[in-house]
């Protein structure tokens, strides 16, 4: 009897649990959709999403809105076992990048037109849009920490120190590529076209390998998995450093056609019409490329170690 009755106590545990487990997931997938879906409704209202950077913040916010919503539709239906691989490596990743990803789009669009949207309506819209993608960016995070607290058989990418890399990588990256949303910063020299396909490449690069250790066929490459990692990244250094190079020489020195001068740029005195200029869309790319070229590097070294160092 008294086995019986642990037993029954530990299955009544077990079951309450798991229906708080769910309880909580779906709270946190309900005010994801809602946030999300608010933010781009609202900056959908003040226009200022067709510029070059709004537009990408508001890919992130219906991006992040349609990925959610496939997902609690899923866990609704309980189609989980359909997926091909880890459904918790899934949710751990993509709440991870979500959070990074509205983060920025909580820095990026309000720092670049809250300022300019002439006040009333469209004004309070814009920053009820911020307010929005950081509560996003908050429930995503929230996500990621409740999925490590909770008890459960996560081997995710994302846990160790290269995962972390990893993703700052590929988010720094994202955040690149808002900025070069504006194609007349480098289709007018082939150097510069050059930088694009070196972000453009890297982050496919570490797509592939995040998607080789969820799918397990990471033990099923010609070779160790942590040498493939390494080659990536000393690779990822060698084509970020021209990238770095590049984009300074052909962007702000003179004999290569650039603009050393900020003040040599007719956009940036049109403040009240684009916070962020071309000459300082620039010298932004240049700052994160070299950012991502230390990441890049922190990355190598990691490897190096546990390849060569390692006991």
């Amino acid at each position: 009897m008294t086995g019986t009755s642990l037993t029954i106590r530990l299955t009544m545990s077990s079951s309450s649990g798991l229906a708080s487990a769910t309880i909580m997931g779906y709270f946190l997938r309900l005010l994801q959709l809602l946030s999300t879906c608010l933010a781009f409704s609202l900056v959908a209202t003040t226009d200022t999403w067709r510029e070059t950077i709004g537009n990408w913040s508001m890919f992130i916010w219906c991006f992040c809105f349609i990925v959610t919503l496939l997902t609690f539709v899923v866990e609704l239906c309980g189609l989980q076992f359909l997926w091909p691989f880890s459904w918790d490596d899934f949710l751990i990743n993509y709440a991870s990048y979500s959070t990074l990803l509205c983060l920025s789009a909580s820095i990026i669009y309000p720092t670049t037109y809250i300022q300019t949207v002439p006040r009333g309506n469209s004004q309070n819209h814009a920053i009820a849009a911020t307010a929005f993608s950081c509560l996003a960016s908050v429930t995503y995070a929230t996500e990621v920490a409740w999925i490590y607290a909770w008890p459960s058989q996560i081997t995710c990418y994302v846990l160790p120190m290269p995962g972390l890399l990893k993703g700052l990588e590929n988010f720094v990256a994202c955040v690149i590529f808002a900025f070069i949303s504006n194609t007349s910063l480098y289709l007018h020299q082939p150097a510069l076209v050059w930088c694009v396909a070196v972000y453009s490449i890297c982050l496919f690069l570490g797509a592939v390998a995040l998607l080789l250790y969820l799918r397990g066929y990471s033990n099923k490459l010609p070779m160790c998995f942590p040498i493939f990692l390494l080659g990536l990244a000393l690779l990822s250094v060698f084509l970020y450093a021209s990238a770095l190079v590049l984009w300074l020489l052909y962007q702000f020195d003179e004999s290569f056609g650039g603009q050393p001068q900020r003040s040599s740029d007719m956009s940036c005195r049109h403040q009240f019409t684009h916070l962020v200029c071309i000459w300082d869309q620039r010298l932004v790319v240049a700052i994160l490329t070299a950012v991502n070229l230390l990441i890049y590097v922190t990355d190598l070294v990691y490897w190096a170690r546990w390849v060569f160092v390692r006991d």
